[in-house]
């Protein structure tokens, strides 16, 4: 695996600390909007200081191989080999294969690239030798060069599910080959009631300084972390301070389906919705400039509402909502 051009250099920051010590960070994340807040944090941050417990809830097997989107989404982007333009896979990628597999009547609704496919081939085949979730993406976060430690939410298949007027497709189906169009009746975590959270991830809840949940789609990002039994309950017991980044600003999701999703499943489309989905838990929440109004209404739930500009345009905004995060955990 080869990068296309040299790996940009990471901005030069001065790194925050708390009380002179490096503060020791949980960020639970999704895919694009998350990786980004990451990135921003990881120009912040000293090397090892965060913990990332990635969404496996989107995993699917396509062509028989464990593909991780939030997981890889994640790693491609903290390591320097994600693809700018589209959001997710490899830079310089291209579809040979996919283009192939036509012939003999695969599904070609989930796009693999060429170089991709060596990360879902290496995660397959470790997995298939006996190897954990939790195991294998530790390896290949260390072979992308990416400095945090990357958790999956747990070792065991948790899958999201979604149930429109013809029955139940898996996520990828609904978010990918259906490009989101279906109407949404109900959620469902499959196999989450029997899961168990990775190791190390309540133990890193438990002992971090701040958790930092990252703008992603609280339904059915966060939503399936917060299903694995345990992981919800060392939020609520941990010592740590937990702040929230809004994906939702002026009662519009910044990408992605989130605001039809959290409608489906009872919850307003906004910041106070975001806010009610983490009341138990949540001490803190970043909202945009656009709802500063809905400052109020989210404090009488006992939530310290920063305002902000939430909306990360380019490099400089992602380290500035992660500086503004940083400096409000502080």
């Amino acid at each position: 695996l080869e990068r296309s051009g040299p790996r940009p250099r990471p901005p030069r920051f001065p790194r925050l600390a708390l009380t002179g010590r490096p503060m020791r960070i949980v960020a639970l994340a999704g895919g694009t909007g998350a990786a980004k807040l990451l990135r921003g944090l990881d120009a912040l941050v000293p090397p090892r200081t965060l913990t990332i417990v990635g969404n496996t809830g989107d995993d699917a097997l396509i062509w028989g191989l464990h593909v991780s989107p939030d997981l890889d989404t994640v790693c491609y982007t903290l390591g320097g080999w994600i693809d700018e333009d589209r959001g997710w896979g490899l830079h310089g990628e291209s579809f040979r294969t996919l283009g192939e597999m036509v012939r003999f009547g695969e599904p070609t609704w989930f796009n693999l690239g060429d170089r991709d496919l060596a990360t879902h081939l290496h995660r397959t085949r470790l997995l298939r030798e006996g190897q954990t979730l939790t195991e294998v993406t530790a390896k290949i976060a260390q072979d992308l060069d990416v400095s945090h430690a990357v958790l999956p939410m747990s070792d065991q298949s948790v899958r999201t599910c979604v149930r429109g007027p013809d029955g139940w497709l898996g996520f990828q189906e609904y978010f990918v080959r259906e490009k989101t169009q279906v109407e949404v009746l109900e959620v469902n975590y499959a196999g989450a009631n029997v899961a168990l959270p990775a190791p190390g991830v309540v133990e890193a809840i438990a002992s971090a300084h701040a958790v930092i949940v990252c703008p992603s789609n609280p339904i059915t990002s966060i939503g399936p972390i917060l299903a694995v039994p345990g992981i919800a309950r060392a939020l609520e017991a941990t010592d740590a301070v937990v702040l929230a980044v809004s994906p939702i600003v002026g009662g519009q999701a910044v990408s992605g389906p989130a605001g039809r999703l959290m409608a489906a499943c009872g919850f307003e489309v906004s910041a106070l919705g975001v806010a009610s989905a983490y009341a138990p838990w949540l001490d803190i929440l970043l909202v945009d400039n656009q709802d500063r109004a809905l400052t109020p209404s989210i404090e009488a739930a006992g939530i310290r509402t920063i305002v902000t500009e939430t909306v990360m345009r380019g490099r400089e905004g992602e380290i500035a909502l992660a500086r503004r995060a940083l400096e409000a955990l502080a």
